[in-house]
């Protein structure tokens, strides 16, 4: 029989807690192996990959590359194309997906799907656990988009606070400010001094979050109306969005609250410090993330004549795309809804409801 392997290309923000993840949890998700690409042999990577290693991750690498990483004493197990080509599941969690999509997964017959993330729009159907998991189809949908961490927040407000639950939404109109970090802080470049305001160069939706946010719903047969501007803090502990919600009826605070507090993906504080959320996901979350799809400031919350809602909330970080691309991978590799939630039990202990 063949096995059942996941292959993460990359080593990054979202990349090496992926590989971590699957490497601890492998046997109770139903993964024989794990196998990720590292491009360059850095010296100052040589600890995190041999601990990657150490729990049982294999190395795959360029060819030209295989010396160099041999000589910093790492095991190369494949070839990159032979990686890709054995996999059961590809997880690509670099700036480049779309561009391997035309390079190599196009062309590739091996494995039964593709991961891309964030900003990688076109690579495939747009998708964030909880949103839209209903949309996939086995046998249409080779490949997904696991949209960034903002968009995650966005549209899991938008389908936890607007959604009626007979297909119809209440909402007339989404207002975003996403305050982004400046980087990580696993990252050394890009730190912004000073907080740097981006460009709205998308007329119809702002900047990207909305935009990929739209294409989420529209693949449930939405079209919403999304807007979002973006604000990059010289932080480092997380993003926050500014939100405002118009409804077409009227709203309660205490409405609104209870729909929060009723969805399990989604985590309620009184804290309004960031430092005191991104600290509860160090001392509590799994490679210092939480799980969660956001994390809405409950006393922020108000409503404005009747039918808006405004409040702020945090974007734990990647925490929410490292849930959406396991739960995707999963869906690949057996797409039973109840075979997919029974898998994901090992991480739902960091899937918080309150911080």
């Amino acid at each position: 029989m063949k096995k059942t392997i996941v292959h993460i290309v990359g080593t990054g923000t979202i990349g090496e807690p992926l590989i971590g993840l699957f490497t601890d949890f492998r046997e109770r998700m139903g993964i024989d192996e794990v196998t990720f690409h590292k491009r360059t042999p850095l010296a100052s990577d040589r600890s995190k990959i041999n601990h990657l290693m150490a729990r049982g991750a294999k190395l795959a690498t360029d060819e030209d590359q295989r010396d160099a990483f041999e000589k910093m004493g790492h095991a190369v197990s494949y070839e990159a194309e032979e990686a890709i080509a054995r996999a059961t599941v590809v997880v690509d969690c670099t700036p480049a997906g779309n561009e391997m999509k035309e390079k190599y997964y196009d062309h590739v017959q091996g494995p039964r799907g593709f991961l891309a993330q964030g900003s990688e729009f076109g690579f495939g159907v747009p998708y964030a656990r909880g949103v839209n998991d209903e949309v996939l189809r086995p046998g249409e949908h080779r490949f997904i988009q696991i949209v960034s961490c903002n968009t995650h927040n966005i549209t899991t407000l938008v389908k936890t606070l607007c959604h009626e639950g007979d297909g119809r939404y209440s909402l007339v109109r989404g207002n975003f400010v996403c305050m982004r970090r400046a980087n990580d802080i696993s990252q050394t470049k890009d730190f912004a001094p000073a907080p740097q305001v981006g460009k709205h160069d998308d007329p119809e939706f702002g900047t990207h979050h909305a935009h990929d946010a739209f294409h989420v719903f529209e693949t449930l047969g939405q079209k919403l109306d999304l807007f979002s501007s973006a604000v990059k803090l010289n932080t480092q502990y997380m993003h926050s969005i500014w939100f405002n919600l118009a409804f077409d009826r009227e709203i309660t605070k205490e409405e609104m609250i209870g729909r929060l507090r009723g969805n399990v993906r989604v985590a309620v504080t009184d804290k309004r410090n960031c430092n005191e959320i991104f600290s509860f996901g160090r001392d509590h979350g799994y490679y210092g993330r939480i799980l969660s799809q956001t994390v809405v400031v409950l006393p922020t919350l108000a409503v404005h004549r009747g039918r808006e809602l405004y409040g702020f909330c945090f974007t734990p970080q990647d925490g929410n795309s490292l849930l959406s691309s396991v739960a995707a991978a999963l869906w690949f590799i057996d797409p039973d809804p109840e075979s997919v939630s029974r898998r994901l039990e090992p991480i739902r202990r960091w899937v918080y409801t309150e911080i």
